[in-house]
Formats: structure tokens, C-alpha cells, sequence
């Protein structure tokens, strides 16, 4: 186990550096001088030559890429062209509502998409599998954003029963959870649909296998080896799925931070492109970055652990 995760935090580390180089160069293929865009039509050329240089638009590509891993190597994201504010303290004061955000659909999805798969392949072909298959393809299919705009008019704007947009008071847990909710249902809806295909598929494979076959031969229960010995295998390749899920709920909750005005990483980022504010875009970036390969490790770790055999391969 432990040289599976030794090769595993390897892998990450190369794939940090990667992902990282190259949103750096990508970056800057963006048309258009930041300089310019940050300042202003109405600024004068010393203006625009000042703010080139304190981003150090004016050295080579190379030298700022240098410059930029050296600071990240020292726990320095940079700081704020515009209010001189350090990157870092940035990122932290809004990472905490898009981490919330994307683990609370994760969860969601699990706690709902995991019994409906499950239940769908105890009774395959019955009512309740046809159901659990037409509810599966009606979450998979609406965006995360449609449903969140759908949410939002019944239970926000017509019902009444949530709040529109926002984070919630700082402090108050009964409203940062009031405000989660919505955002939550309209991140996680696509997620349950696809655990539940998942996990019907994975229980139908695994009740054919030997070691299900031997259990049911000595007498165990259908429900004890349906949970014990068959979810068991099932989950493999859930967790490997959901490993990417959180990386790409990540990406998702921008679209939702936009449409509940809520505060978070990917607004924050959004923010800083528009401004063209490459310190804040870059450090954002490297922590979603770090956050994705992590979620990636740890569900390799994860399903390392349950299945022996994977550590091997």
C-alpha cells in the first residue's frame, strides 16, 4: 500500500506541475493588454508602463513563469494588482463556500444516487427499475444551471421557502445551510443520476461473481450479501468516478456562484478574468488545481484500499 501511494503522489505532483505551466501560458494568450484593460482607455502611458511592470508583463514569458513557481514553492500566491492585497488571503476567505459547495453535492448525490442504483438492480426490470432509470436520465440531462434557474423561480422566488442568493450571514450555521441548499439540489442533481446508472450497472456485475455465488451457498441473507459482499465491489468504481466528480463539480459551481450570487472560488476567478488581474487568475487556479489532484489521489488511495487487487496493477 504504501508503494501504491508513493507512485500515486508522484503521478499528482507531475500532474500539478503540468496543469499549472500550462494554465500559465494559456493565460497570457488572452487577447488584449491587462495593463490596459485594468486601467483604463483614459490612462497614460507611464500608468500603463507602472502597471506592466509591477505584473511583469515586460520580462519574458519564461522569466515570469520562473518567477511565479519559485513563489509558489514559497506559500506565495502574489498579491492583488488593484488593492495590493496578498492572493493567498484572497483565495482562503472564499475557498471555504466552494469546497462546502461542491462536498455537500457530492454527499447528496452518494446519499440519494447509491440506494436508487442499488434497489433499481435488486429489482431489475420491475416498476421501481424503470422508474429509477426514467428519474436517472431526467437528472443526467437538465445542466446544472437550468436546474438551478428552475430551483431558484419555485422554491426561492414563488414559494418562498429559501433564500434567493448569497452566502448567508458569516457565523450563522442555520443560514449558511439555508443558503446552500438550492445550490446544492441544482450541483448534485446530474451526479445522482449518474451514480445510480453507476451503481445498477457495477450490483449486476458483481451478483454474478463467484464469491456472491459461495455466500448465497451458505445460506447468508439476500440483504446481508447485497450490502456486505456485493456493494462492496460496486463501489470501486464509484469512488474512482467520484474522484473526477469533485473536479468537475468544481468547474460546475462557477455557473452556480454566478446564478445564486454566491461567494466562492470560481467567482472569485471569474472576476479576476474579466479584470484580466493575472495574480489573482493564476493563484486561484493553482489551488484548483492542487484541490482536483488531491480529490483524484485520495479516491485512488480510496479504492486502492478496498480492492487489493488495484495496488498491483
Amino acid at each position: 500500500m504504501i508503494v501504491y501511494a508513493a507512485r500515486r503522489l508522484l503521478t499528482a505532483v507531475g500532474t500539478v506541475v503540468g496543469a499549472v505551466t500550462l494554465l500559465f501560458v494559456i493565460i497570457r494568450l488572452i487577447p488584449g493588454d491587462p495593463a490596459v484593460v485594468m486601467l483604463g482607455p483614459r490612462a497614460s502611458p507611464g500608468m500603463i508602463a507602472s502597471m506592466r511592470a509591477r505584473m511583469m508583463l515586460d520580462e519574458s514569458v519564461h522569466v515570469q513563469l520562473f518567477a511565479f513557481v519559485t513563489s509558489v514553492l514559497r506559500g506565495d500566491l502574489g498579491r492583488d494588482v488593484l488593492n495590493a492585497m496578498p492572493v493567498l488571503d484572497m483565495v482562503l476567505e472564499v475557498l471555504p463556500y466552494t469546497i462546502i459547495l461542491a462536498f455537500g453535492s457530492i454527499v447528496f448525490a452518494v446519499l440519494i444516487g447509491v440506494p436508487l442504483g442499488t434497489f433499481a438492480a435488486a429489482y431489475r426490470n420491475s416498476w421501481l427499475d424503470r422508474l429509477t432509470a426514467f428519474v436517472s436520465v431526467a437528472f443526467i440531462t437538465v445542466p446544472p444551471f437550468v436546474a438551478g434557474l428552475l430551483l431558484l423561480l419555485v422554491f426561492a422566488v414563488e414559494l418562498r421557502w429559501l433564500p434567493v442568493s448569497g452566502g448567508g450571514v458569516r457565523g450563522d450555521v442555520v443560514s449558511q445551510a439555508r443558503h446552500l441548499v438550492l445550490p446544492v439540489l441544482a450541483l448534485g442533481l446530474t451526479w445522482v443520476g449518474y451514480i445510480a446508472r453507476l451503481i445498477r450497472s457495477s450490483v449486476l456485475e458483481e451478483i454474478t461473481k463467484d464469491h456472491v455465488r459461495t455466500a448465497h451457498s451458505k445460506g447468508l441473507a439476500s440483504g446481508r450479501v447485497l450490502f456486505k459482499h456485493v456493494l462492496r465491489g460496486a463501489l470501486i468504481p464509484t469512488i474512482a468516478v467520484l474522484g473526477v466528480g469533485f473536479g468537475n463539480l468544481l468547474g460546475g459551481a462557477v455557473l452556480i456562484e454566478i446564478i445564486f450570487n454566491r461567494p466562492g472560488l470560481g467567482f472569485l476567478i471569474l472576476n479576476a478574468i474579466e479584470s484580466r488581474n493575472y495574480p489573482v487568475v493564476q493563484g486561484g487556479l493553482v489551488v484548483a488545481v492542487f484541490l482536483y489532484t488531491l480529490a483524484n489521489v485520495v479516491a485512488d488511495l480510496s479504492y486502492g484500499f478496498i480492492d487489493p487487487r488495484i495496488r498491483e496493477a
